[in-house]
């Protein structure tokens, strides 16, 4: 599903986003510097300190908690907020690596940060360790078109497979493709059931990430449902 050709195409209009964008980037792995991540940022974009003690999802603000996980199957590891929160974002994070990019890395990965500066309401997800971002400098905030049509395919399932517990940043009226946050509050009863329901699927041999047909006609009207809801 994902061949070198394909792959390096999608690089390379990738990196045309970026430098059509303003010449902000000329790498795709990032890492999480406070350099890296401010070439992440758009010229003309309102930049701030994000206020409070809550990120913009309703979550602490902390570095309690914030562990190194590794996702499955790789060297890749990101740091995460513990519990069924690393348990869902892991899930998406390996099914990207899996099935969209297989060459991701550990510095492509932006995951808790305490660094307060946003762009975009969204992106203070990161400050309490329920967000993540793939390769945020190649695919920046108001970037669009970053996946093929494929691609957005498996986004979207990834998506349904966590029945909207889960937010994609290309959502956004300001997308930002390579972010995915947590989009329910602390206690959230769903978000407890999802991640039980992927630790199920790893328990099974032949269940869960690295087994699922994306293109399936039942699992691509459940996406498409779902796409439809996030979007408005």
């Amino acid at each position: 599903m994902n061949n070198p050709k394909a792959y390096s195409r999608r690089r390379v209009l990738s990196y045309g986003l970026v430098v059509a964008g303003g010449g902000l980037l000329a790498t795709g792995a990032t890492g999480v510097g406070a350099a890296a991540i401010a070439a992440e940022i758009p010229p003309g974009a309102q930049v701030r300190a994000w206020q409070g003690s809550k990120s913009a999802n309703g979550w602490s603000i902390t570095s309690e908690g914030i562990e190194r996980h590794t996702v499955e199957g790789s060297n890749i590891t990101a740091d995460l907020r513990s519990g069924d929160v690393a348990t869902v974002l892991l899930y998406v994070l390996r099914r990207f690596h899996y099935e969209v990019d297989n060459r991701l890395t550990t510095e492509d990965i932006a995951g808790h940060t305490t660094r307060r500066q946003v762009a975009a309401a969204f992106e203070s997800n990161c400050l309490s360790g329920t967000a993540f971002a793939v390769r945020p400098g190649a695919y920046p905030l108001g970037a669009k078109g970053c996946f093929f049509p494929e691609d957005v395919m498996i986004i979207r399932d990834i998506l349904a497979d966590c029945e909207g517990v889960v937010r994609w940043g290309g959502d956004e009226r300001v997308p930002k493709q390579s972010h995915f946050q947590i989009d329910v509050e602390p206690g959230n009863e769903k978000l407890a059931r999802v991640a039980a329901k992927f630790c199920a699927w790893d328990a099974q041999p032949s269940g869960g990430a690295g087994a699922i047909d994306a293109f399936v006609p039942g699992r691509r009207r459940a996406a498409d449902a779902l796409a439809r809801q996030q979007a408005a």
